[in-house]
């Protein structure tokens, strides 16, 4: 696939990036069964300039969806594993003494850390302190690395898979909401349909070894990133993800009473930008030039569950917050 940043023939290049989007799902499906809406929402991240965060039990193959994704992009791959005694330089780099053996000179050089990839999984990342995990979101934010007065900027396209195990929370530190805010996306692996699972046994347990080919590559991806900004929305489709996002605050005029009763604080502008360029990503990997309300409806669940803050009236009455963007999604015009 050949993409180019003239706007002219952008309608030539969403219909190009349909068969690649087709192609890539058809790769990954070599190596993992099932999962299509995870891959999806992955790319749509990706494409997006987002970050996601993975919420699954051990034993779903997410590190191995990360990685064949990285394969079938030829992008970077590294994996950090995240542990309570993991330090900031562990993951941006550290300096080290260097001597010059002609001139036997001593000097500082810095060696780069795992976070010097395209794609980074920070493996159970509520497993280390909020500095070690601050070190990350930094450069996630910024896309750089600054150490001892230098900045070093990281390669595009830099994208961050964040995992959170659900059932293992003793011990944890548990990222703070506005932290959480950074993540584009919060993705739920979840646990594969019958099947799925005979055949996810039958493929592993033989002799046989996939072997995905690469679809695009990252300069590729970098452009088709400037395409998502390039893509116009209706002001219709804008005004619907701005009122979904405000009605999910309670001290919000339009915020239904069920609102008011379950959750405390809602999603923040970011929540509306990410709604907007998913819808975007969402259209076009679809073939289609512009989104509608459609798309936006769509990614509104991955966008919102972890920018809510439930209270303790949902809790006692069981109510989660996917519930909640559920029924406002139904019931905003």
């Amino acid at each position: 696939m050949t993409t180019q940043k003239s706007a002219g023939n952008d309608i030539e290049i969403v219909q190009e990036l349909k068969k690649a989007h087709d192609s890539i799902v058809g790769e990954i499906g070599k190596v993992i069964i099932g999962q299509r809406t995870v891959i999806d929402e992955l790319l749509i991240s990706l494409l997006s300039r987002g970050h996601c965060l993975l919420v699954g039990v051990p034993g779903l193959a997410k590190t191995l969806l990360i990685s064949t994704v990285a394969r079938v992009l030829e992008l970077k791959f590294s994996r950090i594993q995240f542990t309570p005694d993991l330090m900031p330089s562990d993951i941006t780099g550290t300096e080290v003494i260097q001597e010059n053996r002609s001139t036997g000179e001593k000097a500082f050089k810095f060696v780069r850390g795992p976070v010097f990839a395209n794609i980074v999984l920070a493996d159970e990342i509520n497993r280390t302190p909020p500095k070690t995990q601050s070190a990350l979101l930094q450069a996630m934010q910024e896309h750089e690395v600054s150490a001892a007065g230098t900045t070093y900027t990281l390669a595009e396209p830099f994208f961050v898979l964040a995992t959170q195990n659900p059932i293992e929370q003793e011990g944890t530190y548990p990222l703070p909401e506005a932290q959480l805010d950074r993540f584009m996306f919060n993705l739920w692996v979840d646990y594969p349909a019958p099947d799925e699972e005979e055949e996810i046994v039958r493929s592993t347990t033989s002799a046989y070894s996939a072997s995905p080919n690469v679809v695009l590559n990252a300069a590729q991806i970098v452009d088709l990133q400037a395409l998502v900004r390039r893509v116009p929305v209706a002001d219709h489709v804008i005004q619907f993800a701005v009122r979904l996002a405000r009605r999910t605050r309670p001290k919000s005029d339009d915020a239904p009473q069920f609102v008011k009763e379950w959750i405390n604080w809602g999603a923040g502008p970011r929540a509306s930008q990410y709604l907007v360029l998913g819808a975007k990503t969402r259209a076009i990997l679809d073939g289609r030039p512009t989104p509608d309300i459609d798309d936006i409806k769509a990614v509104a669940s991955p966008v919102l569950r972890h920018r809510l803050v439930t209270n303790f009236n949902a809790e006692a009455e069981g109510v989660s917050s996917s519930e909640i963007i559920t029924r406002l999604v139904g019931e905003t015009a």
